[in-house]
């Protein structure tokens, strides 16, 4: 197995891991699915790779050094993500739905539900960051770094998707437990809180 296959392989094993591992995304995706249906949570969980997509590109272009180098670059991104976030829970919190919706409703089509998985990525700074530091150790010496780095976003992005198709399929079972006003009600809260306590770190990481 050449060095470029053993790259490949070993950055799969790890991005998996780091897929699986509940967060603000997964959060995300189970609370469409179980509120709003899961094709809308199949646009959120879209939404959330094409975030990742984006800061592939922008790492691969050499930009996603700024977060690290600029303290103001970092600073101003980190604050805009932990406003987002911030709001986006306050709302989930203070008007918590009381049944799920099996069909968008008119004006809150799939777009919506991408914006806000693409939002909740784009504006986390932490990402970028992340995909600075984490990526680069799957580079092989010979590699075209912005090509190569690109294929790894993707693979990251497909991962994440495959992921968000099983937490959806996951929730089909429970459609009749999730339809009661209190159970979707409670998922609100407990999803705003998440959100909130994820801005609030954010706001006050560095």
């Amino acid at each position: 197995m050449n060095v470029i296959a053993v790259s490949l392989v070993a950055y799969t094993a790890a991005a998996t891991i780091l897929t699986i591992t509940p967060g603000l995304d997964t959060a995300l995706v189970v609370r469409t699915a179980t509120t709003e249906g899961a094709r809308r949570a199949l646009w959120a969980g879209l939404g959330v790779a094409t975030g990742c997509l984006v800061w592939t590109a922008v790492v691969a272009a050499g930009f996603g050094a700024l977060l690290v180098a600029s303290r103001l670059a970092y600073t101003v991104l980190r604050w805009a993500g932990a406003a987002y976030l911030c709001y986006v829970g306050f709302r989930l919190l203070r008007n918590p739905r009381t049944r799920m919706l099996d069909e968008p409703m008119p004006g809150k089509r799939g777009g919506s539900a991408f914006a806000r998985g693409a939002l909740t990525n784009l504006l986390n700074p932490k990402v970028g960051v992340f995909y600075v530091s984490f990526l680069p150790q799957f580079i092989p010496n010979d590699a075209p770094i912005a090509a190569f780095t690109l294929l790894l976003g993707a693979i990251h992005a497909l991962l994440g998707v495959l992921w968000f198709v099983c937490l959806i399929a996951a929730t089909r079972p429970l459609v009749g437990l999730l339809r009661q006003p209190g159970v979707v009600k409670t998922l609100d809260r407990i999803t705003g809180g998440i959100f909130v306590a994820f801005g609030a770190r954010l706001a006050v990481s560095r």
